[in-house]
């Protein structure tokens, strides 16, 4: 075949190259696909020189790293399957690898997966890189894999996506690198559903998380639940780039003022997540710099719809009624945001239902729906914290609408510390933070299924869950929207979770801090943020 003319080669290729290698491809395998494409051999290694070059002229090696991130507890844990936090993301991602990886522009590349195929999104066959190492020594094999995905369905485990693990119907080890996973039924979206943080892979029998014994890019040192971790390079890692950084520490400053004030003095070199009223003040300043990200993350007010006062009709709609949601994203997020329409989907979701419109902000319609759930005039206990970020601004706003129609929120702020286990998915009426997913199917079986592990208003739907297998299996693009919208639109309806606006995130970083990069799994690069990151001499 005659060498291709590659005259529409950009930069945007190179990077697509140079990120293949950061995660791992090696040169034979990209050097087979450029040939496939008709690159001759010479060309497609100048691409691949070229994009070594970049890999090796940019990261710095050396330094120690420390970052903030906003909320911490002794809950925190360095188990996969149990991490519900933003902390437990990033610890787990720096000591452990998923079969796959979501990239920034939201593709699925291998990580310790070789490849992820299925003819008929039923039967899934896993073949595993070779080579890979856990930090004990022990060599990766299919068994490893068996025993990560297997403890997803063990209720004993307390697995955050036992929910979405349920469909796994058997895995098996065909051969030392060779797993087989059947699904209860159809699911096109394996490969993705792979790439979730919880889904890390952990060496056969591990009972002792405290060490974080994965394969990943670090070496848990230090781990002080509700304190601090420290990690240090694996010198042994299986990808041809290494993490630039020597070490890196994680903690929690939960008071965001203190956060960014640690950062603008020195003390750490990456603040996780500020809020909206901090970002005039970090642009203001030298040498720091602001990474948005907007994703599906969002702050939302849930009203349990078994209990009081979520559990009398009409009240769940009013307080929908009662957010006034231009007024959050100007005041309480100074704009960072886009207004929602009380579901999960974002508008970058090709899934979102567009045709679901935000409700207006109707103070009146949402005062005659408290007086027919005979609650118009009572004091309504409103529990926030600064664990959910923006929360307590959302509260003011939503206490001031209700002083002015006769209702009288309480606005009980909890600290940050606990506020996970304690209050969140337990009090009445409360605020959560939802990090983004990357597809309906995740964010409705962890949220809204009836047997959801993170139900914040336990909504029930026998309709709701039969769709949403159906969903699942429908290999029909426009079919799969359209079940999909018309679950938006129940959800929108009938939970007892209002989402006034999806936040933009907003990490903040000393200039030396290098390498930052969006990611469609949240803030501090889809929290993998500790393998990719370099401090610049």
């Amino acid at each position: 075949m005659a060498d291709r003319e590659i005259t529409n080669w950009t930069r945007a290729d190179d990077a697509m190259v140079e990120n293949a290698l950061r995660r791992g491809a090696n040169r034979r395998d990209l050097l087979r696909m450029f040939m496939a494409g008709g690159i001759s051999v010479a060309m497609g290694g100048t691409i691949l020189g070229r994009a070594t070059a970049a890999l090796a002229q940019t990261p710095v090696s050396g330094g120690h790293l420390k970052a903030a991130g906003w909320s911490s507890s002794t809950a925190d844990t360095l188990d996969p399957a149990k991490a519900s936090l933003s902390t437990d993301y990033v610890r787990c991602c720096a000591y452990y690898n998923r079969l796959t990886f979501m990239t920034e522009d939201g593709s699925i590349e291998m990580e310790l997966a070789e490849s992820v195929e299925s003819a008929d999104a039923l039967v899934w066959t896993v073949k595993l890189k070779s080579g890979v190492t856990f930090h004990d020594g022990k060599t990766l094999d299919a068994e490893d894999v068996v025993f990560s995905l297997q403890r997803h369905l063990d209720p004993a485990v307390g697995s955050k996506v036992a929910a979405i693990a349920a469909q796994f119907k058997e895995i098996r080890a065909v051969d030392p690198t060779t797993v087989q996973i059947t699904l209860a039924a159809a699911n096109a979206d394996v490969p993705v559903l792979l790439a979730m943080h919880h889904f890390m892979i952990v060496a056969k029998g591990t009972t002792d998380f405290s060490k974080g014994n994965g394969t990943g890019a670090f070496v848990s040192e230090v781990f002080e639940p509700g304190v601090r971790s420290i990690g240090k390079r694996n010198e042994n890692y299986f990808k041809p780039q290494k993490a630039p950084l020597e070490s890196f520490e994680y903690f929690a400053i939960a008071d965001d003022s203190a956060r960014v004030n640690a950062l603008l003095s020195g003390d750490i070199h990456f603040a996780a997540t500020i809020k909206p009223q901090a970002v005039r003040l970090v642009k203001t300043q030298p040498d720091f710099v602001l990474s948005i990200t907007t994703g599906g993350n969002y702050t939302n007010l849930n009203a349990r719809l078994d209990m009081a006062p979520g559990d009398k009709a009409g009240f769940a709609e009013g307080m929908k009624y009662l957010l006034n949601r231009d007024l959050i994203n100007k005041s309480a997020l100074r704009g960072l945001g886009e207004i929602a329409n009380d579901q999960p989907v974002p508008p970058m979701s090709p899934y979102h239902n567009a045709d679901l419109k935000p409700r207006e902000f109707d103070p009146d319609r949402a005062k005659a729906l408290f007086e027919k759930a005979g609650l118009l005039g009572q004091t309504i206990p409103l529990v926030a914290s600064d664990a959910a970020s923006s929360s307590l601004d959302m509260a003011m706003i939503f206490q001031q609408a209700g002083a002015e129609i006769g209702m009288k929120f309480d606005i009980q702020r909890v600290p940050s510390d606990g506020y996970w286990s304690n209050y969140w998915l337990k009090a009445p009426l409360h605020f959560g933070n939802i990090n983004p997913r990357p597809t309906p199917d995740i964010l409705f079986s962890l949220l809204y299924a009836s047997d959801a592990p993170w139900n914040e208003s336990q909504y029930k739907s026998e309709k709701f869950d039969r769709m949403l297998h159906e969903a699942r299996g429908e290999l029909d693009m426009a079919k799969r929207k359209a079940i999909y919208d018309e679950m938006q639109v129940m959800v929108a309806n009938e939970a007892g979770t209002a989402i006034p606006v999806y936040i933009s995130n907003v990490d903040a970083h000393s200039g030396k801090v290098k390498g930052l990069k969006p990611n469609p799994l949240g803030g501090q690069m889809g929290y993998a943020l500790a393998e990719y990151l370099w401090l610049e001499a």
